[in-house]
């Protein structure tokens, strides 16, 4: 029988960690949360300082009471839950939960799922941190009172069922104003004129900078219209071009730190195509542990919830010896590089970083043993950390002015002297410029005062561009950016803001729906302050001071609830005017009563017509509205392209040159049908009564269905091709085997309130 009893939060750890510990060790999981607030009433006694009134969560009665029985049979409990404020929440929670069974306690904390990891957390166990308990309980209660009591504003004024999370409703905000910045844009016309010269049998390109020494800007452009382009073009014809100036410099490109929470969900939006909550799911696996062969089951890289770009010094000196094997002594520096602290960071954890630097566990050396998003993911992080270990890249850039009759033309142009950590790892950048120009070319040795023939002239018409719709990368980045929640709930926020359908990915940008925007509009203009980015981001400066123990969370809820009550006061007492501020008046008669007007109002399935005298009159009735989303589909009868068909609530693919082709298909997955021999794929369809399930394309052939949206990723246990993606009030967001159950956490519940009463 076990000596010692070790506590996790997710079941995938516990074969590791047992492995690591021996026979002495029983390892358990919680399953996330097993107390929390109540699902059906707010839970807070707000005259009582914000007194929570916790209760088992649902579905885990029977894992608390198996772990209490196994806690009264142990010598000691060692309670290890992430080292982050929910986990450190989780493990008050359970220490609480098993006092009277055993009062021999201990915190244990792993950065990484490795054996050394482990055995040292174990020999070194500390007391629960108060402080970072607080702090999670205040922004539990904070998010709590903000659901549940705003929530049901929306519901009186739009509809039953919306949210207004506190975080979410900010990340909204931000969207909907970067569409009202895109659709207030007037564009401006400008042209642009390139030169081709020549300069002793070599031909370069220079672009037009300046006339009479007169540079453009935005306000007005150097060239504004054709007329002035063909002017300029017939002055540039036909004068003598001489080589002004030549600037030679040596440039260099630091390599950039190792990942955080938030440029891990960044680089993997940018380069693999990954939404926040993906990359989360897989990082998660890739620090819990998978089956490698011979090695057993490993943690492969350190915890994936941090905003510090800290690294370990064994790490440091290990990295070292890994790019001297597989890059050489020219891609080190002269001493390791160390990074500085991010601003809002907490610095709680090191960076994200491979859990072993060995040349053995390289990514192509694991290839077999992982999936290939797992193995995608990994190899980011690995190519990530090793370049920014490395050597400078060295550029070797020149600046070429070309005058001739009062115009000036310049060329640029660069070359890598020592690609340094480009050897390696390049960071992708969003490319949002509407020429697609690039002046960087290799040019010819030139010299000053020296003579060059011009050859050619090109004109270009351009548009200024508005400023461009958010992909998860920069909302992001702009959330980091402006200390809007944490980085380890940027993937929720975004998936919440997707569930809710607040918002659409068009091209792989958000586009506020219209519930999103009226939701906005409402949430703005009622609560001033409590939506306010710079009010949000106090808030988590608050939290923090909590958290390192420099403020208290009770005064803090306070401070927060005594303007929050009293505009609340203020609403409720004109929900009617509200309401009747945000329904659309036609010009029609109710024909059910006659007298009053029909208003359009908003249901889950979307706008509908009724009378404006309800209740005396409940006449409705149903307003039809077609949306269309261009795609890059194209139609398989007539090659033109698809559009995403949206007609009260039913989405399909449609052809746009609809009527003269009227082809349809279903919305598609993109997830092949899991059943042997079978081609089809798995598409979004509906229920007789609208709900949606998701079918195999072959129908009839093939019969597979499924309620849950499939995912294309192999389960690793029974290895079934696909899993699905389930939202539980358990567990919170899942991935769950359709054929062996077996489920992965992706969060443990939620850390913003909803107001689901």
């Amino acid at each position: 029988m076990a000596k010692h009893l070790v506590i996790v939060e997710s079941p995938a750890k516990c074969k590791t960690i047992s492995k690591y510990l021996g026979k002495d060790f029983a390892v358990r999981a919680t399953m996330g949360h097993i107390i929390d607030l109540p699902e059906k009433e707010l839970g807070v006694d707000i005259e009582k300082d914000f007194h929570p009134k916790y209760t088992t969560s649902k579905g885990k009665r029977r894992i608390l009471r198996s772990l209490r029985d196994e806690a009264s049979k142990v010598e000691d409990v060692y309670l290890a839950p992430d080292p982050d404020r929910e986990g450190e929440a989780i493990a008050w929670h359970v220490a609480e939960s098993i006092k009277n069974e055993n009062t021999t306690v201990k915190r244990v904390m792993f950065n990484e799922i490795t054996k050394r990891a482990v055995l040292s957390a174990i020999d070194n166990p500390k007391d629960i941190d108060m402080n970072k308990v607080n702090a999670q309980q205040a922004r539990r209660i904070l998010d709590r009172i903000v659901g549940y009591q705003v929530s049901p504003i929306l519901w009186r004024t739009v509809f039953r069922g919306l949210s207004a999370g506190r975080v979410q409703s900010v990340a909204l905000r931000l969207i909907c104003e970067r569409e009202e910045a895109i659709k207030a844009f007037k564009q401006m016309e400008y042209w642009s004129i390139h030169g081709t010269f020549e300069y002793e049998g070599s031909s370069f390109s220079a672009k037009l900078l300046s006339i009479d020494g007169k540079k453009g800007d935005q306000e007005h452009a150097l060239i504004p219209d054709e007329s002035a382009a063909k002017a300029v073009m017939n002055r540039l014809r036909g004068i003598n071009y001489t080589i002004k100036d030549v600037t030679r410099s040596e440039k260099v490109r630091k390599p950039y730190p190792p990942f955080i929470t938030s440029t891990l969900q960044q680089e993997g939006a940018r380069k693999l195509g990954f939404s926040a909550a993906k990359t989360m799911m897989i990082a998660q696996q890739l620090y819990e542990g998978l089956e490698l062969g011979e090695l057993g089951s490993m943690g492969l890289i350190t915890y994936m919830r941090t905003d510090s770009t800290r690294i370990a010094t064994e790490a440091l000196q290990d990295a070292v010896k890994v790019i001297k094997i597989l890059s050489g002594d020219k891609y080190l520096p002269a001493a390791p590089r160390l990074y500085g602290k991010n601003k809002n960071a907490q610095d709680a954890h090191e960076a994200i970083r491979p859990s072993q630097v060995n040349p053995d566990f390289a990514p192509e050396k694991l290839k077999q043993y992982l999936s290939r998003d797992q193995l995608r993911l990994y190899e980011l992080i690995w190519k990530r950390f090793l370049a920014s270990q490395m050597e400078n890249a060295i550029f070797d850039s020149t600046r070429v002015d070309i005058e001739g009759d009062g115009c000036l033309f310049r060329a640029t142009g660069s070359i890598i002297k020592f690609d340094g950590f480009l050897a390696l790892y390049d960071e992708t950048v969003e490319d949002n410029s509407e020429s697609g120009e690039s002046q960087n070319e290799r040019l010819p040795e030139l010299s000053a005062q020296k003579p060059v023939s011009l050859k050619d002239l090109l004109e270009k018409q351009h548009f200024t561009q508005p400023p461009p719709r958010y992909t998860e990368a920069s909302l992001v980045r702009e959330l980091e950016d402006k200390g809007i929640g944490r980085p380890s709930t940027y993937a929720q926020i975004i998936d919440t803001l997707k569930r809710r359908k607040y918002v659409m990915l068009e091209s792989r940008r958000f586009v506020p729906s219209e519930v999103g925007i009226m939701v906005k509009n409402i949430l703005v203009k009622e609560f001033t302050d409590v939506f306010d980015v710079g009010f949000t981001a106090d808030m988590e400066s608050s939290l923090d001071k909590v958290e390192v123990g420099s403020a208290d969370w009770v005064q803090v809820l306070k401070d927060f609830y005594g303007p929050f009550s009293g505009r609340l006061t203020d609403v409720r007492q004109s929900i009617k005017d509200l309401r009747a501020q945000n329904q659309e008046v036609t010009e029609r008669t109710c024909p059910g009563c006659g007298k009053h007007p029909l208003v359009i109002k908003w249901s889950r399935n979307g706008k509908f017509l009724a009378c404006q005298g309800f209740p005396a009159c409940k006449y409705t009735e149903p307003l039809e509205k077609t949306e269309t989303v261009q795609t890059d589909e194209l139609c398989d009868k007539c090659g033109a392209p698809m559009v995403i068909l949206t007609i009260n609530g039913n989405r399909f693919l449609g052809c746009s040159k609809y009527p003269e082709c009227k082809n349809t298909k279903s919305m598609s997955t993109g997830v092949h049908c899991p059943q042997k021999d079978c081609e089809g794929t798995l598409v979004e369809r509906k229920t007789r009564r609208g709900k949606i399930f998701y079918g195999c394309s072959a129908y009839p052939n093939c019969t597979f269905a499924t309620w849950d949206r499939p995912v294309d990723q192999k389960c690793q246990k029974c290895g079934f091709p696909m899993m699905v993606y389930k939202e539980t009030k358990r567990k919170g967001a899942v991935m769950r085997c359709v054929s062996c159950r077996d489920e992965i956490l992706i969060s443990q519940g939620t850390s913003e309130g909803t107001a689901e009463a």
